[in-house]
């Protein structure tokens, strides 16, 4: 039986004491909620306080909670996933 591996970890400490942590796996089969083959869990924020995140929990599927509220999210690829995760975080710095 194949296992998770991971594919990326990456986190960054912003001077105003948000962090922005990234992590994907690449799983044997969909996680259930899912038609594809990875596991994520990209989050900005600080210790209490979500800004974004987006995640493909089992069962629920991939979705995005922005400000508090969730919502759907359409996967299509780890590379779009990743960039639209930081389009959100810039916008909330006001970086874009």
């Amino acid at each position: 039986m194949r296992s998770a591996r991971r594919i990326l970890h990456r986190k960054r400490h912003y001077d105003d004491g948000t962090i922005s942590e990234l992590a994907l796996w690449l799983v044997p089969g969909p996680v259930r909620g899912s038609s594809h083959s990875f596991k994520y869990s990209l989050f900005y924020g600080r210790s209490g306080e979500r800004r974004v995140v987006y995640d493909n929990e089992r069962g629920k599927g991939d979705h995005r909670h922005v400000e508090g509220k969730e919502e759907p999210y359409s996967f299509s690829t780890p590379e779009q996933l990743i960039a639209d995760f930081l389009a959100d975080v810039r916008r909330l710095r006001g970086e874009s």
